[in-house]
């Protein structure tokens, strides 16, 4: 509970992370899967990717997905086609984990889904002129793309920021799964980096109006690969026109503007529960 704007807005940051013993299973398990791989897969190289890698995952964890990418030697991709590279992948995690509720393949990925929380495991090749090839099951063909180069756009932007972009990104995309997940995250992520570009962030209530209402145009249009090799960045994930999620943007901005004039005229309590609208339980109560 919080009395003050300021004091929820802290309180919001500290929900949407992850604990301590979170980060240590998380390490642990993904060492642990990395090398159930390299046992039996010539493996060049291997990382963490995804919004843990970000910094911008948020609890619970339940609901995320731990991203491990994984570049094979050339020869796996001279004599696999990208559904016949998953099957290889699942069958060597089914040898690691015979008693894990479910090891699937995932259109580009195989997904162990554990009690606590999901992994998802990408098998990819290095790629000529830079970047990595990955299997893309859902077009029976090869996506180009840079995890890495993601997470460099990502670190740099939060570091001009002075550390206060990452919050921001968690803030919105909490908004997000408030709202019933009706945007990609890793959209979210990238529209805010860009929206707040030479745009300092000085208190979070005031961003956050700030990025419903420029947010209401941007979500209008994709975003290209930041990493310059994939497709475009599509926003849209479960609402079916862009008009609706034009009007997702609109009643956010509307209620967070009603509730930076509830506090600029000094009702932190009624400022505090429309925040509440906004972000749902991740936000605390007036008190």
């Amino acid at each position: 509970m919080a009395r003050a704007v300021g004091e929820a807005f802290r309180e919001l940051q500290s929900n949407l992370g992850i604990t301590g013993l979170q980060v240590e299973t998380v390490s642990a398990r993904h060492h642990a899967v990395r090398q159930a791989v390299g046992n039996h897969i010539k493996v060049l190289d291997s990382f963490l990717t995804g919004s843990y890698a970000r910094s911008t995952m948020i609890g619970p964890m339940s609901e995320a997905d731990i991203d491990i990418f994984v570049v094979l030697d050339a020869s796996y991709f001279a004599n696999n086609s990208p559904a016949s590279l998953l099957e290889v992948a699942r069958q060597v995690l089914l040898r690691r984990y015979p008693r894990t509720p479910r090891i699937s393949r995932n259109g580009q990925a195989v997904t162990i889904t554990f009690e606590d929380f999901a992994v998802d495991v990408v098998p990819g090749f290095y790629r000529n002129g830079g970047g990595f090839l990955i299997p893309d099951t859902t077009r029976s063909g090869w996506i180009s793309t840079d995890p890495k180069r993601h997470q460099e756009i990502i670190t740099a932007a939060n570091k001009a920021h002075g550390g206060a972009l990452v919050p921001l990104v968690k803030m919105v995309k909490g908004w997000n799964r408030a709202t019933g997940s009706p945007f990609s995250g890793f959209y979210l992520e990238m529209m805010t980096q860009r929206l707040f570009e030479n745009v300092a962030i000085a208190d979070y209530a005031l961003a956050m109006t700030s990025l419903f209402d420029k947010g209401r145009n941007a979500i209008k249009y994709v975003i290209p690969d930041p990493a310059g090799f994939g497709d475009d960045v599509q926003g849209l994930r479960a609402v079916s026109s862009v008009a609706d999620a034009v009007a997702v943007f609109d009643r956010a901005h509307e209620v967070a503007s009603q509730a930076v004039e509830a506090n600029w005229l000094g009702y932190p309590s009624i400022a505090i529960e429309q925040w509440r609208t906004v972000f749902g339980t991740y936000f605390p109560a007036f008190g």
